[in-house]
C-alpha cells in the first residue's frame, strides 16, 4: 500500500505542476487579447476607408486594371492561409486548415489551379507533412503581427497578380483567416481580396460595402494624374491593409483560442489533482486499517500463548 500511496503522490505533485503552467499560460492570453482587440479595432476603419477609395477609383472609370478587372478565363488563383506559430490554441489552426482546403476544393471544382502562401508554422507543417507544395511562407510572427510583416506577406501576391498565369501568375487572391466575433467565438473565414469589384468590396465586411448595399450612389472623381496611377498607388495599400487587418484578427483568435484551451487544461487538472487525492486517501486509510488489523491479530495471538503457558 505504501508504494502506491507514492505513486499517487507523484501524479499529484506532476499534475499540479502542470496546472500552475497552464493557469500562466491562461493569464497570459487572457492579457494579450485586449492589446489584440485595440490593434483590430485602430486597423479597421483605415481598411474599411481604403477599400471605399479603391472601390470608387475602380467603378467611377473606365481604366482596367489587372487587379481590379476579371480575367476572361481565370485558371489559377492565390490562397494565403493565416494559422498560428504555436500549439496548445485548440482547434484554433485545424480550423483554419479546413476553411482553406473547402476553399481549394471550391476552387479547383472551377478549374483553377490553388497556389497555397502559409502564414504560420502550424499550417506550413500540415502541407509539408502532407507533401503539398507551398508558393511561399511566413513564420514568427502569428500572435503580434506588424504593419511590416503584412507589407512582407503581401509584396510577393502582388507581384503574382502582375505577372502572367503561364509565367507563375495568378488571377485571384483569396485570404482565409479566422475572424474574432467575440471572446467565445471566433469564426474560420475565406474571402476574396482581388481582382476588386462592386460586389466582392460588399462581402468584404467593411461598412462602406453594407451601404453600398442599401443602394448608396458613390460619388463622382477627377483622377489626378490618371485613375491607373491611382489604382497603381492604392491597391498595394488595400492589399497590405486587409492583409494586415486580418492578420490580427488572427492573432485575437488566436489568444481567444489559447485562452479557453488552458482554462479547460487548468479546469481538468483541477478535477484530476481531486480525484487523484481521493484515491491517496483511500489507500492511505487502507494502508491504516490492515496495520490496525495487524496490530489486533498479534495482540491475541500473543494474549493466547501466554494463556496457554499459564
Amino acid at each position: 500500500m505504501g508504494a502506491q500511496i507514492r505513486v499517487y503522490k507523484r501524479r499529484i505533485k506532476s499534475v499540479t505542476a502542470t496546472k500552475k503552467i497552464t493557469k500562466a499560460m491562461e493569464m497570459i492570453a487572457a492579457s494579450r487579447i485586449v492589446k489584440a482587440q485595440r490593434q483590430v479595432a485602430a486597423s479597421s476603419p483605415y481598411a474599411d476607408e481604403l477599400t471605399r477609395a479603391v472601390t470608387a477609383v475602380a467603378t467611377g472609370s473606365n481604366t482596367k486594371h489587372p487587379l481590379t478587372t476579371e480575367a476572361e478565363n481565370p485558371s489559377r488563383a492565390a490562397v494565403l492561409l493565416i494559422t498560428s506559430d504555436r500549439g496548445l490554441a485548440g482547434g484554433y489552426s485545424s480550423n483554419a486548415i479546413k476553411a482553406a482546403d473547402r476553399l481549394a476544393e471550391r476552387l479547383k471544382a472551377e478549374g483553377k489551379d490553388v497556389a497555397s502562401y502559409i502564414v504560420g508554422r502550424k499550417g506550413l507543417a500540415y502541407y509539408s507533412f502532407r507533401n503539398r507544395t507551398v508558393a511561399d511562407s511566413w513564420s514568427g510572427f502569428s500572435d503580434s503581427p506588424t504593419y511590416g510583416d503584412a507589407k512582407a506577406v503581401a509584396a510577393p501576391l502582388i507581384e503574382a497578380l502582375l505577372a502572367d498565369s503561364a509565367e507563375g501568375g495568378v488571377d485571384e487572391l483569396h485570404i482565409v483567416f479566422t475572424e474574432f466575433v467575440s471572446m467565445m467565438t471566433q469564426t474560420p473565414v475565406g474571402r476574396r481580396l482581388l481582382p476588386l469589384s462592386l460586389d466582392d468590396a460588399g462581402t468584404v465586411g467593411d461598412e462602406a460595402g453594407a451601404e453600398r448595399k442599401k443602394g448608396e450612389a458613390l460619388p463622382l472623381f477627377e483622377f489626378e494624374p490618371s485613375a491607373e496611377g491611382v489604382l497603381d498607388a492604392l491597391l498595394p495599400r488595400y492589399v497590405e491593409s486587409r492583409i494586415y487587418n486580418a492578420m490580427l484578427q488572427a492573432a485575437a483568435s488566436e489568444h481567444a483560442a489559447r485562452r479557453r484551451a488552458m482554462k479547460s487544461a487548468t479546469d481538468n487538472a483541477e478535477d484530476l489533482i481531486k480525484s487523484l487525492t481521493r484515491l491517496a486517501n483511500a489507500a492511505r486509510q487502507a494502508d491504516i486499517t490492515q496495520e490496525i488489523s495487524e496490530i489486533v491479530g498479534g495482540a491475541s495471538a500473543l494474549a493466547d500463548a501466554n494463556a496457554g503457558s499459564d
